[in-house]
């Protein structure tokens, strides 16, 4: 059974929103294990500031599966089917990594190319699993963030939100 990796992140009634989220995904697919949560300013457009982490689980789901099944739990948040990639969200998960899947599996690009450039994907990740191999670099999670973090201008504060 593959663990799983995924990227939890809202601007919309965050706190709230993140918490309902995991009650969801713990209540589908058992005990998660949760990064610490960071705020983070909305990138490709002007809006408010997001709460992100990184959730990990073990799943007998296929990709296409759990991919489904993630955007119905965004839809149930709220979410509207369709919206634009850079807009407000009320929870956005995302595939970050399957196993040690690399490729187009089931339509999905992974590991998910955020992984690599955006701070409140990777920071999360290496919280969680900072030896962990990124399987399309070939580099731990922590090396990618060591050379991410001496050139990202990106902005990435510890969030105390109580899980």
């Amino acid at each position: 059974m593959p663990e799983v990796y995924i990227g939890i992140g809202s601007n919309v009634d965050r706190d709230l929103n993140i918490r309902r989220g995991l009650e969801v995904l713990e209540q589908e697919f058992g005990r998660l294990r949760l990064s610490p949560v960071y705020l983070s300013e909305a990138i490709g457009f002007a809006g408010d500031d997001f709460l992100n982490l990184v959730a990990a689980f073990d799943t007998q789901l296929s990709v296409a599966e759990l991919s489904t099944r993630l955007r119905q739990i965004e839809r149930d948040h709220g979410r509207p089917d369709h919206a634009p990639k850079f807009s407000a969200r009320a929870l956005d998960l995302d595939i970050l990594l399957y196993g040690d899947a690399c490729g187009l599996v089931d339509g999905i690009e992974l590991p998910r190319g955020e992984v690599l450039y955006n701070a409140f994907v990777l920071k999360p990740l290496v919280d969680l699993a900072p030896e962990g191999v990124h399987p399309g670099e070939g580099q731990t999670f922590h090396a990618l963030w060591q050379a991410l973090s001496a050139r990202t201008e990106q902005r990435l504060t510890p969030y105390p939100l109580e899980l």
